[in-house]
């Protein structure tokens, strides 16, 4: 056994990992140059060296879980984190050049991937579990959530800043009749979204949220504001109450980091979702502030986990005679490690689900929370 191979046995077994061992967390190592990639090229080099096949886990959800709860991304080359971590503080990586570049690398990629991997309504954000048996029903009480927390009714105009195919937007006009626009950067979103939305009053923009500047009676944003980057969420709040009424309510729904993070997961900024930032409760505050006041604030981020492994079966599920004949097995690897460990990073509380409720002035009376 090299050094490279000791060091990083030594480090995995602070995780009560074993390469080599019987049980579902442990790793299956197929080519031993994994040890030094490891050490070389850290996180990146997990992922990718997965993709490779260099090595195979049976659930690799609860083993990114227990690497994580013991903190080894962070024990391995940390110098190899100093160049991200510059480059997200000197440079504007969700600028507007940048940000239409990033939306396309991952949701242009064709919406059959999405349609054979997502719920029925094609929501690309956390289900809410707390009463569902299934991904659809997770993401129904989900939508219905948000319609009932910022208090949707009849004839409402509402915004939805990240739209993605529509399927918030086609909920609230069938089941509180609503009217609707979306903004997003995918081409590929707007043609499929416009086919589903057919006979509703919803229209679709492809446009960038900083050129918004009309009045919606409320405003959402699902799963959009990872992308906005912590430099931008000044601008973000800014541009929502300019276009928020006077009484209206706006809900924005995100993922969430315990601690500031100066840039991204290396292998998904490198190949799922390039320029992505998850905010600290802080910085949506500090953006936020003067400019709103916080009605509410729901965390539940577990309910994640449990969304990713039901699309990882559905894109399980679908691989063979569908995506197999679109995708190559590389891609495969990738999709469901980017899966599966995101899984594991929401189950080991690492990531979170936030809803956040914001008013212009405050609602009369006070607010009353929903769950």
């Amino acid at each position: 056994m090299d050094k490279a191979e000791s060091l990083i046995r030594e480090l995995l077994a602070r995780a009560d990992v074993e390469p080599g061992g019987s049980r579902p967390w442990d790793l299956t190592v197929h080519d031993q140059r994994l040890y030094d990639r490891l050490l070389r090229d850290a996180v990146l080099g997990l992922g990718e060296s997965y993709v490779d096949g260099w090595w195979d886990c049976a659930d690799l959800t609860d083993f990114i879980r227990r690497v994580l709860m013991a903190d080894l991304e962070h024990a391995v080359s940390p110098r190899r984190l100093l160049l991200p971590v510059l480059k997200a503080k000197l440079v504007n990586t969700q600028s507007r050049e940048r940000a239409a570049k990033d939306v396309s690398s991952h949701y242009d990629r064709g919406n059959e991937l999405f349609r054979r991997m997502l719920d029925k309504r094609m929501a690309y954000s956390c289900g809410y579990w707390r009463d569902a048996d299934d991904l659809d029903a997770a993401q129904e009480a989900k939508l219905d959530l948000i319609c009932r927390k910022v208090g949707l009714k009849t004839g409402d105009r509402v915004l939805d800043i990240g739209c993605g195919w529509g399927c918030f937007m086609k909920y609230a006009a069938e089941k509180y009749g609503v009217s609707a626009v979306g903004v997003t950067l995918s081409k590929e979103q707007i043609a499929l979204g416009t086919q589903l939305c057919e006979g509703l009053p919803v229209e679709f923009r492809l446009q960038d949220y900083r050129d918004l500047d009309e009045r919606f009676d409320h405003i959402i944003s699902i799963g959009m504001f990872e992308h906005v980057g912590p430099k931008n969420y000044p601008a973000f709040m800014q541009v929502v109450r300019r276009c928020l009424s006077d009484d209206g309510l706006f809900l924005l729904h995100t993922i969430g980091a315990n601690v500031p993070k100066d840039a991204s997961d290396p292998f998904t900024d490198k190949y799922i979702f390039p320029g992505a930032r998850l905010p600290v409760a802080e910085q949506i505050a500090t953006a936020a502030g003067g400019l709103f006041i916080q009605e509410d604030w729901h965390t539940f981020g577990i309910d994640y986990a449990l969304t990713l492994e039901a699309w990882f079966e559905n894109f399980h599920r679908n691989w063979d005679g569908v995506l197999s004949t679109l995708y190559d097995e590389r891609f495969y690897r990738m999709w469901k490690y980017m899966l599966l460990t995101s899984a594991g990073s929401f189950r080991a509380r690492r990531d979170q689900t936030w809803q956040i409720v914001y008013s212009k002035s405050g609602v009369p009376g006070g607010y009353r929370s929903l769950r």
